[in-house]
């Protein structure tokens, strides 16, 4: 089978109680209804057949589910459809870019030319079955020439359905008409006509057809027919992955708290990884438990209002994209060990900004580099220890405060390999112009300060206004040359104001033999009123 179009439905069967299952694989074994509507008038909407077995069925109230001791009963949740749908896409675009989002359980996609990548029609088919499993969703495939056949069989046939070229018409006429999805009032029509079946549809004489119904009678017929050809409206890929869990009851311990993390992020990993992307940064969002005493506000004397839920942050980000899931968990794990939240968790709502993932090319004779993936979990295990402000990579802030610099994150250039390029380039250049300017120049000499931190504190004895007699460390001598001083003064608005005066002394220290000497830079602090070492001249 070999035709010039050829397309794909894939169509998820119970999706609500996937939808559900997804997120809870271990409710898969149970007796399990879902309820929906407004409260106290709660119905069953949807149950699996151990559930049918016991006795449950669609429409029955809560109080009737109730009675029902080995079942289980969990409200629907269309956060968890939304996702559940999203996975479904990320499926659907693992495997072509040509994805129709039809209804919230069925994907159209077109696989025209993907036999050469995947093999013929039925082994696409089992592909996208498989792919389906990792996602935690059991769904039904249908392959055909015709887009509306392939969405049709999906829907009524279970397991990987191939449709020859030319035979549409044989597998849709002994469905019923109510798989076209046709208005209640054609419906209704369809049934007074005695019009049960797409076969019976089919046989119908177009012009009185149009002339009864319209044409969406028609329309419906040649779908019936197997004819109803029609383009693909292509959805766009989404960038934005995002997981939601909520739990029935609180969770104020950091163990359980980090199998549900787990189970989250291992589903965002998939999805991603489907993508062919990584995670460059997660943020979760933790929905607290509201406190007894403050569960309704009674400033109203009328009514009783239930204030909104307290809300708390945990951010992570990553200096490499990775698809980690367990990497990811233990840095979570470190920063809640920190900073955990001051009330049990009710809701979880995690998203993962997406990247692409980091390419390393190697070489024969080059050892190979530490795992970047490593490096961030030390990193994170010390600023669980000291502190996430004592850690990063230094950087100077604009001001004449000595020493002023704040700590940043590591992170790691997105441009390394032009950098590199450009550095090596202006490397080499360097030295040739060095090379061929050695004999002709000479290079004036360079003095660096070795800053001490902390500075050392240290006594001074002034002579006049300058310092002529200093010791710190056990050393003492006297200063042959005093430079200064340079007053700096800042930030007097603030909190921690700093003034000091700052003086460059040369000073030969007594009793060494031979005699030896150092240039310093010494400070004085105007608001502690004593003497400091910033560093040392080298």
């Amino acid at each position: 089978m070999s035709p010039a179009a050829l397309f794909a439905a894939i169509y998820v069967p119970n999706f609500i109680l996937q939808a559900i299952g997804r997120c809870e694989p271990e409710l898969r074994t149970r007796p399990l209804a879902i309820i929906d509507g407004p409260p106290p008038t709660y119905q069953v909407v949807a149950l699996n057949r151990l559930a049918e077995i016991l006795g449950v069925a669609r429409g029955m109230t809560k109080a009737a589910v109730t009675q029902f001791a080995h079942v289980t009963i969990r409200t629907r949740c269309r956060v968890r459809e939304e996702a559940a749908h999203a996975a479904l896409l990320d499926v659907a675009w693992s495997i072509t870019p040509r994805v129709e989002d039809a209804a919230p359980d069925t994907l159209l996609i077109d696989i025209s030319g993907l036999t050469t990548l995947f093999g013929d029609a039925e082994a696409i088919a089992s592909e996208i079955a498989s792919r389906a499993s990792t996602f935690g969703m059991n769904v039904q495939a249908a392959v055909s020439a015709n887009v509306e056949t392939a969405r049709i069989v999906a829907r009524a046939l279970p397991g990987p359905t191939i449709v020859p070229e030319g035979q549409e018409r044989r597998f849709l006429e002994t469905l019923p008409v109510s798989m076209l999805s046709p208005r209640q009032e054609l419906s209704d029509i369809f049934e007074r006509w005695g019009v049960t079946t797409c076969k019976a549809l089919a046989s119908l004489p177009v012009l009185a057809l149009s002339e009864c119904v319209g044409q969406e009678g028609v329309r419906l017929q040649a779908i019936a027919s197997g004819k109803g050809i029609r383009p693909l409206l292509l959805a766009e890929p989404a960038q934005h992955f995002e997981e939601w869990f909520e739990l029935d009851e609180a969770v104020d311990d950091l163990e359980a708290l980090s199998f549900l993390l787990g189970r989250l992020l291992d589903q965002l990993s998939v999805r991603l990884s489907a993508r062919a992307l990584s995670i460059a940064a997660v943020r979760v969002n933790f929905e607290l438990q509201p406190a007894f005493d403050h569960a309704f506000d009674t400033s109203c004397e009328l009514l009783r209002v239930k204030p909104s839920a307290r809300t708390f942050s945990c951010n992570l980000e990553l200096p490499v994209p990775t698809r980690d899931s367990k990497l990811l968990l233990k840095l979570l794990r470190l920063r809640l060990q920190s900073r955990p939240p001051d009330a049990p968790i009710q809701k979880i709502r995690m998203a993962a900004q997406s990247s692409l993932a980091r390419v390393t090319q190697g070489a024969l004779f080059v050892p190979t580099a530490p795992d970047p993936d490593k490096l961030e979990l030390t990193i994170a295990r010390i600023a669980s220890v000291v502190g996430e402000r004592n850690v990063g990579s230094p950087q100077l802030l604009d001001s004449h405060r000595s020493d002023a610099f704040h700590m940043q994150k590591f992170s790691i250039a997105a441009a390394g390999v032009n950098t590199s390029e450009s550095a090596a380039k202006h490397f080499t250049n360097n030295n040739l112009q060095n090379s061929s300017d050695h004999h002709s120049t000479t290079e004036a000499p360079v003095i660096a300060l070795h800053v001490f931190r902390p500075p050392v504190p240290a006594r001074v004895r002034l002579q006049g206004s300058k310092p002529a007699f200093a010791s710190f460390q056990g050393c003492s001598g006297k200063v042959v040359h005093a430079s200064g001083p340079w007053r700096s003064s800042g930030q007097w608005w603030e909190d921690q104001p700093w003034q000091e005066d700052a003086w460059d002394l040369e000073i030969i220290f007594s009793g060494e033999s031979p005699a030896r000497h150092g240039l310093y830079r010494f400070c004085y602090d105007g608001i502690q009123e004593k003497w400091l070492v910033r560093g040392v001249y080298d």
